[in-house]
């Protein structure tokens, strides 16, 4: 990898150039996906089973946990990827992994699991976080949608592989400890990895920013990329992802209100079918069929957004996302419920490329990790506000209402982005900013 001083003339951005870094790093995300994995199925069962928790709120305490914790981590690690590098990030999240399966193994109360995913919720937040940051600082602008496809093809198959493993584990060994043993030895060898074969690549924004010379930004004379005191402000950088910019306004609520979708999968799906009398195999299997077909799939809706935009598939796939739990909630049957997992899984295969790419096209390369940032704290943030209110509406009326909030609100998130966000695919966008 070159150093701090390589220029645009000595060194090439793309897939091709950097293959070996781009393969270390879809390796590494791919890890970070199985730790997630190991959640899935197994914590929903063991706070009915083995800690008697009732209420559905409760139960849903882990992710809430989770989610406040990895969207903070985005939030400043995003930041700090500016000034400290990606790979000190990355290792850093990596070594926080370290003491979650311990502490689910020897959990006496349910709190000791809320306190292991605010450890999984560093690690989330910053080595899946530095992947996605480091991939696109190695591509250039031309492969965005492809390497963020690729990146969470990666670890979306993890936690699919994940979920699937320890279902197994869990229905021969029992919910604890085999299971978490398997999640030790996967953070150990990516910790191993990371230290070994991952290399910095902060720099990298930089040239890219030399060889565009370019104001990514369409028709926004007023925003940070602009200003005249040179590199933006966080907080310019905050309000222009958060609301100002209309697309990137578009994204990050649709970031937030779909990760409702993956909160209901985690907690919800397992004890939903754990009442219609499926085992915890079986289970197993229906979120490894979510998470395969959002995983795989990306690998085909990542490069298709780079040439048919960005705009119309996060549409779709919020609008899939909500059909597909609703119909979890009203049909019947294990095949039909690998059915409705796996439109779910295309509904997110649609939406996660296109919403990091989509980022990743109005903001410029120099705060790009930034403005990534801020998007990925508000879109997990989605973990925590879901959770809160899929568990009080479930508690309140009824477990089945948690289903219908949840597709509610994807539906509602959908109409939003088609009536608010113009295109900004490189490939499909114009000198004008477009509407509806």
């Amino acid at each position: 990898m070159p150093s701090q001083n390589t220029s645009p003339q000595t060194f090439s951005l793309g897939i091709r150039a950097n293959l070996s870094q781009f393969l270390v790093l879809t390796l590494l995300v791919f890890f970070a996906g199985v730790t997630v994995g190991l959640e899935r199925n197994v914590v929903p069962l063991l706070a009915e089973d083995e800690f008697a928790i009732a209420s559905t709120s409760v139960i849903l305490s882990f992710v809430v946990s989770f989610g406040v914790v990895k969207a903070l981590l985005n939030l400043v690690g995003g930041r700090l990827s500016e000034s400290w590098g990606r790979k000190p990030l990355l290792l850093i999240g990596w070594l926080a992994a370290v003491p979650i399966p311990p502490l689910i193994i020897w959990a006496p109360n349910w709190w000791w699991i809320v306190a292991a995913n605010v450890f999984m919720g560093v690690n989330q937040g910053l080595a899946w976080s530095m992947t996605v940051t480091s991939k696109m600082d190695l591509v250039g602008a031309k492969w965005r949608g492809f390497a963020t496809g690729v990146n969470e093809f990666a670890g979306y198959s993890g936690v699919a592989i994940g979920a699937l493993v320890t279902g197994y584990l869990a229905a021969a060994y029992g919910l604890r400890p085999v299971p978490f043993y398997f999640g030790l030895v996967v953070i150990l060898v990516a910790l191993g990895i990371a230290v070994a074969f991952a290399k910095e690549t902060r720099h990298l924004a930089q040239i890219e920013a030399d060889l565009s010379g370019a104001n990514p930004v369409p028709n926004e004379p007023s925003g940070p990329s602009s200003t005249s005191a040179g590199e933006p402000s966080f907080l310019q950088i905050f309000k222009f992802t958060t609301w100002q910019d209309p697309a990137m306004f578009a994204v990050t609520q649709a970031g937030l209100v779909h990760k409702f979708t993956d909160a209901l999968v985690w907690v919800s799906f397992p004890l939903f079918f754990r009442s219609h009398g499926l085992g915890v195999e079986q289970i197993g299997l229906i979120i490894g069929v979510y998470g395969l077909t959002w995983g795989v799939l990306q690998l085909g809706t990542g490069p298709m957004t780079d040439k048919l935009g960005r705009k119309w598939p996060i549409v779709a796939g919020l609008f899939l996302c909500g059909a597909g739990v609703f119909l979890t909630n009203v049909l019947s049957g294990i095949a039909n419920w690998l059915g409705t997992a796996a439109l779910i899984g295309v509904g997110m295969a649609l939406l996660y490329p296109s919403l990091l790419a989509a980022i990743a096209d109005v903001s410029q390369p120099q705060w790009r990790g930034t403005s990534l940032g801020v998007f990925r704290m508000w879109r997990d943030l989605g973990y925590a506000v879901g959770a809160i209110l899929i568990g009080l509406v479930s508690d309140v009326l009824g477990f089945n209402a948690g289903f219908y909030l949840t597709a509610i609100a994807m539906f509602l998130s959908g109409l939003v982005v088609a009536l608010w966000m113009y295109e900004t695919a490189p490939a499909r966008r114009t000198s004008g900013r477009h509407g509806v």
